[in-house]
């Protein structure tokens, strides 16, 4: 309260701000401490996961005992026990066309601190349509970016990345891996940005994309410029309004809403082992991460391999396909129905939820 930028008349900006903050992970943690710490008024938090043992090195609000709980629960709880005195809004879903711009309406500025590209694209197009500002980061392996989109000052995300890329070169923190502190660090400065947008100090990041190297401790900061072709902030998109939104959305929508690969939970795979029954397992993790253990006697291809091996891999039984989290065995498991493969599934969770279940036995 004593720094001129913000004193007691800023104190009580805060109070009366609304920031929504979509993720609860690595950096929702940092980002949602900080400005509940503040005293911002009122925090929306979106987020639909559980909390898992490889979540613990990076984000900070959970501890071993959370194993298993809500994301959001134990988000909530932290931040309440940081701060009584903050109205804490949760929402238990899934960021979807269908109920983005309701939950995004009530709110001055929204966080970005999901971890996937459906996600940011969303929230992405979402603000530009309700013209609010978006605090947009992203981490992997040790680097990190950060930028403020904001159309009616600036370019959006759109203007730099028109189009997500195929999901097979988007892999997650869970696949490439993170350095624990680099969210901490990221999510910080995305704090730092909501308040200098709700308190109208200093530079934002509009039309800036901060580039942070973790390895080197070196830190870029490029310029962004708006896309006068840009499929959602042009002028043109802009005039298309709603119609223009929902029709980069549509597709994606009812692509993501097909069937899902078949799958198979922890129980149901340690059955049939019990059973005896016979099963051809698929490991198609990287040979780094088989080091962290391995189910049975699996064959060993990599999303890459596959598509050359599966010529080594029997038509007539049942195969089970697994990776760390589930996510590139899925896709395993697709690309194998497409080559005529009938009996065949996906181990819900991968490897961590085995690890997970043996380590509850024990």
């Amino acid at each position: 309260m004593i720094l001129d930028e913000v004193g007691l008349d800023g104190q009580q900006v805060l109070k009366a701000a609304r920031v929504l903050v979509v993720g609860a992970g690595g950096l929702g943690a940092p980002v949602l401490s900080y400005l509940g710490a503040a005293g911002v008024g009122t925090l929306g938090v979106v987020e639909f996961d559980n909390i898992e043992p490889s979540n613990l090195h990076r984000q900070v609000l959970f501890s071993s005992q959370d194993i298993g709980r809500s994301k959001l629960d134990v988000a909530c709880e932290r931040i309440h026990a940081l701060n009584p005195h903050i109205a804490l809004n949760k929402f238990a879903t899934r960021l979807k066309l269908e109920n983005a711009r309701d939950i995004f309406s009530g709110y001055d500025v929204v966080v970005d601190a999901t971890d996937n590209f459906t996600s940011r694209y969303l929230i992405n197009d979402t603000c530009v349509l309700l013209g609010k500002p978006n605090v947009s980061a992203s981490i992997f392996r040790y680097e990190g970016q950060l930028s403020v989109f904001w159309p009616s000052r600036g370019p959006c995300y759109r203007c730099l990345f028109p189009e997500p890329p195929p999901e097979e070169l988007a892999p997650s923190c869970a696949e490439g891996g993170v350095l624990g502190v680099l969210p901490g660090i990221v999510g910080s400065l995305q704090a730092n940005e909501a308040l200098k947008l709700l308190l109208g100090y200093g530079d934002p990041l509009i039309g800036r994309m901060l580039s942070i190297d973790a390895m080197n401790v070196q830190f870029a900061d490029y310029e962004i410029v708006a896309d006068e072709r840009c499929p959602i902030c042009s002028e043109g998109a802009k005039h298309g309004g709603t119609s223009a939104y929902e029709a980069l959305w549509v597709t994606r929508d009812r692509d993501e809403n097909k069937e899902a690969v078949p799958i198979i939970t922890v129980s149901s795979l340690k059955g049939l082992f019990h059973k005896r029954e016979p099963i051809t397992l698929v490991d198609v993790r990287s040979s780094k991460e088989t080091t962290l253990g391995k189910i049975a006697d699996p064959h060993l291809l990599t999303l890459d391999d596959l598509p050359k091996a599966m010529d080594r891999l029997p038509r007539d039984g049942r195969l089970v396909c697994y990776c760390q989290s589930g996510r590139r065995s899925a896709k395993a498991v697709s690309l194998l129905q497409q080559h005529g493969f009938d009996n065949v599934a996906s181990l819900d969770g991968g490897f961590d939820a085995w690890s997970l279940a043996l380590e509850s036995e024990n």
